[in-house]
């Protein structure tokens, strides 16, 4: 068995596609055959509303209870938190309480790796574990940096401009410097793009634009109604709409991220130095 990888999902900007990604690359890794958790690291709980859990903030145990536990000093023990999807991953919930721990946070020692220590008490069992980050750069997404080997910045195609990526990146920066070295950007990759904002050469322009500092990944992911239906059909997109452009970008996107670490490249290792 390969060593897990641990990628987070983050940017800083909502509505960009980060919980539809995380669900529909986690069902992607699956097909592919690999062992897969997702936690939800967004006190909204999208992804865990999107996983069939309608009603996030009354679930008896979730991410919170366990970042609670570990702040506590004791760390969880048969991981009853874990949930079981039936495309075959499994994952932890989000809620409101991460609010709570995250306010928390502030008053606890280590408190940039509490979540790391949840996750490398869990990654053995997995090929992979996503972390699905909230629209912020606050306490929480610092864990989920700290915790991760790996970042994927979805961007909507709408934004795409140097200054949305600055922050961003200056984040990755730091908790690389301070907290995680091993922590590098696996890539940038366009989401929710129309035809009429976007042709063929589009990538092509990022790179042009970014690719001398950031890693930016073919894969465009379409704006479809039927990806949009995705958040309320308690199914990812490729059993949704198994021939459609989503189903087709999404493939593509867990093939790059398949590759990712196996044929890093070296500008990506570069990030922050």
């Amino acid at each position: 068995m390969e060593k897990p990888k641990v990628l987070a999902i983050a940017n800083q900007k909502g509505g960009v596609g980060k919980s539809t990604t995380v669900y529909n690359l986690g069902a992607g890794l699956v097909m592919e055959g690999k062992k897969v958790l997702l936690l939800d690291v967004d006190p909204q709980g999208d992804l865990t509303k999107m996983l069939g859990q309608r009603k996030p903030h009354d679930l008896p145990l979730s991410l919170a209870n366990v970042m609670n536990d570990i702040t506590a000093g004791t760390m969880p023990r048969g991981h009853p938190e874990i949930m079981r999807h039936h495309e075959g991953f499994d994952f932890v919930p989000g809620n409101r309480g991460l609010t709570a721990v995250e306010v928390g946070l502030v008053n606890v020692m280590s408190r940039e790796t509490v979540l790391k220590q949840y996750v490398d008490s869990v990654k053995k069992n997995y090929d992979y574990v996503l972390l699905d980050c909230r629209p912020a750069l606050g306490m929480l997404v610092i864990n989920a940096l700290a915790a991760a080997d790996y970042v994927l910045i979805p961007v909507q195609a709408d934004y795409l401009a140097a200054d949305a990526m600055t922050e961003l990146v200056g984040t990755v920066q730091s908790v690389r410097r301070h907290i995680n070295p091993k922590l590098k950007i696996g890539g940038v990759f366009l989401t929710m793009a129309s035809e009429t904002n976007f042709r063929r050469d589009t990538v092509a322009a990022i790179r042009e634009e970014f690719g001398k500092h950031l890693p930016v990944l073919n894969t465009v992911i379409p704006a479809t109604v039927r990806l949009a239906e995705v958040s309320t059909a308690d199914k990812s997109i490729f059993l949704h709409d198994p021939k459609g452009a989503g189903t087709n970008a999404y493939r593509s996107l867990t093939k790059e991220v398949l590759a990712i670490g196996s044929k890093q490249r070296s500008r990506t290792a570069e990030i922050g130095r």
